[in-house]
Parts: C-alpha cells; sequence; structure tokens
C-alpha cells in the first residue's frame, strides 16, 4: 500500500484550492455585478441602447479610441479575415494588437489577462493596461 506522503498531500491541496478558485471565479462570472469590478467610464453607455453597442444590429461593440493611463486603446469592428473567428473585432494598444477573443457567453479574454472575462473589448483593453504596467505588447508569432 502506498502512504500519503507530503508532496501528494500538497498536491491534493493545491487542487483543491485551485478548484475552489475556479468555482468562485465562474461565480463571479455569472454575478449581476459588474465584471471584476469595471465601472463603466462616461460615453461607454447611453440610455436606450445596450452597454457599448453599435447601431447596426446591436451584435458589435462600438468602436473606441482613447487614451488610458497614458497608452493609446483602440478597438474596432473587423470586416471578415483572421479576426472573423475571435468575434469580428481588433483591439490595439499603442498600435500594436492585442489578440482578443469573444466567449460564448458573449464575454471577452485577451492573451494578456486569459482567465478574466470582461463585459466589453474596451474593459479587456483597459485591463491589459494595467496588467502589462508599462511594459511594450509584443504580438503573437
Amino acid at each position: 500500500m502506498s502512504q500519503l506522503t507530503r508532496r501528494s498531500a500538497l498536491g491534493i491541496t493545491a487542487s483543491a484550492v485551485a478548484g475552489l478558485g475556479l468555482a468562485g471565479t465562474a461565480y463571479a462570472a455569472t454575478s449581476s455585478a459588474p465584471a471584476h469590478g469595471v465601472v463603466p467610464a462616461a460615453g461607454d453607455e447611453h440610455s436606450g441602447h445596450m452597454g457599448g453597442m453599435d447601431h447596426t444590429g446591436h451584435s458589435a461593440p462600438a468602436p473606441f479610441d482613447e487614451v488610458y493611463q497614458g497608452r493609446r486603446i483602440q478597438g474596432a469592428p473587423t470586416q471578415g479575415g483572421e479576426h472573423a473567428h475571435h468575434g469580428g473585432y481588433s483591439v490595439q494598444i499603442d498600435g500594436k494588437e492585442l489578440h482578443v477573443m469573444r466567449n460564448a457567453d458573449g464575454t471577452w479574454i485577451s492573451v494578456v489577462n486569459h482567465y478574466e472575462t470582461f463585459a466589453t473589448p474596451r474593459a479587456v483593453a483597459r485591463a491589459a493596461v494595467v496588467e502589462l504596467q508599462g511594459a511594450t505588447l509584443v504580438p503573437l508569432a
């Protein structure tokens, strides 16, 4: 018979903690509160329309172009091309592409914040700027 070793006990504990963390993230993503405490900035929403959605079909988020924490972030819908399978939206930080994807539930993720979901591409871009802490975004190969 095998005995419980310190290594296996630590592994079991780490797995349990990771599972609880994922469960908490899933719960937070389904709650009615804004995603990860992100409060929409002025101009993100206007009455009569879903937050930040475009007027054409209400399916694609509206384009944005702003300076956030000293970094220029831009986002706009794309027409087909290589980005069509990523939600049809392109996001750039200081002119360099931030790879974003739209999840089946309508939330967005990026390569910088791959395990966090956000309500809009603008929120994804802002979170990436915070996470980069001034570092240059390196495009995917």
